[in-house]
Order: structure tokens, then sequence, then C-alpha cells
């Protein structure tokens, strides 16, 4: 159980970082620093692969038949990688209107 507990942390931990790490480069787009932008989103995409992996792991785990328990952390990490992969899409479209305006 508590690898489990530790395995569902680095979840919510890689995608809180990929979270932090698309707004950093919105805000570097907005000062115009495009080349700084490009690698926060990279870094960004990196942190989202390993979580998306993390969850792969756990949904290979729980084959559908929930032997997993589904607890608060749980939904919490899902909840940070959803919102991980939308500020992701939407910091890409905000960056390339960034770039046309600049």
């Amino acid at each position: 159980m508590e690898d489990l507990e530790t395995t569902i942390m680095e979840l919510l931990v890689n995608a809180g970082a990929a979270r932090s790490a698309a707004l950093t480069a919105l805000q570097l787009a907005r000062k115009g620093d495009f080349t700084g932008s490009e690698k926060a989103m990279a870094e960004s995409h990196d942190y989202v692969k390993h979580a998306h992996t993390i969850q792969t792991q756990l949904i290979g785990l729980d084959e559908g038949t929930g032997k997993l328990p589904v607890n608060l952390i749980t939904v919490h990490s899902q909840d940070h990688l959803m919102n991980a992969m939308v500020i992701q899409d939407l910091a890409t479209d905000m960056i390339e209107l960034y770039r046309r305006t600049a």
C-alpha cells in the first residue's frame, strides 16, 4: 500500500510540475522570451509524459476491476494531470498569439 501511495504522489508531483512549467512558459512569452518559453513548454511536456506513464501503470494494475483503492489523493492527482494538460493546450495557443503580436 505504501508503494501505491508513493506512486500516486509521484503522479501528483509530476502533474503539478507540468502545470507550473506551462504557466512559466506563458509568462516568458508574455515578456517576449520565446526561447525560454519553448524550453519551459518542453519541460512541461516531459513532466506530463512521465505523469501519464505512471497513470497508465496504475490503470494496468487496476485492470478495470477496482483492485486499486480510489481515495482523495488519487482523484486529486488525476485532477492535476487533467488540468496540466488543459493548461498546456491553452498556453500553446496563447504563446502563438504573443509570438504573432511581437
